[in-house]
């Protein structure tokens, strides 16, 4: 997949390499902001399967799910990468496939960069720089690791 295009943000958190892949992962739900979601029904939970293969969707508070991809690398504390099938129209499509790649740096004993890169946007074919601009935006990728960032704070 092209890096060319790709959209990459990072963020640097006082915590472990370890803690910081956990709270990215395993509390995932607990930070993934509630307005990002693609099923018609209020988001009750964000699921991030902890494992290569695993499903990452969304489940409604009615109960339907939304598939948004899956785990495509599981590489606790260091790695994460995983398969965004969501379309420009916000919903599932199977055959789509970008790239969400989030790597998990230490920098010390207590310090952790967090470098995200979310690549192959060509997938969108001519809407591409509308979805990377949207993704980009400060209610993208840069609004969703400072949510992150304050998760990691206040798992500590």
């Amino acid at each position: 997949m092209s890096t060319a295009t790709a959209v990459r943000h990072s963020i640097t958190v006082n915590a472990p390499q370890e803690r910081a892949f956990t709270v990215f992962t395993r509390d995932f739900n607990q930070w993934w902001p509630r307005t990002h979601k693609i099923g018609p029904a209020e988001l009750a939970e964000a699921v991030l399967e902890a494992r290569q293969g695993g499903r990452w969707y969304e489940r409604g508070a009615d109960g339907s799910e939304c598939e948004w991809g899956r785990v495509l690398v599981w590489k606790p504390p260091a790695r994460l990468v995983l398969a965004w099938q969501i379309s420009g129209e916000w919903t599932y499509d199977a055959d789509l496939l970008t790239e969400v790649d989030v790597s998990f740096v230490a920098e010390g004993p207590n310090q952790t960069r967090v470098e995200l890169e979310h690549r192959g946007l060509e997938a969108y074919g001519e809407r591409m720089e509308e979805f990377r601009r949207s993704i980009d935006s400060p209610g993208g990728w840069p609004g969703i690791l400072e949510l992150f960032g304050r998760a990691v704070v206040e798992a500590a």
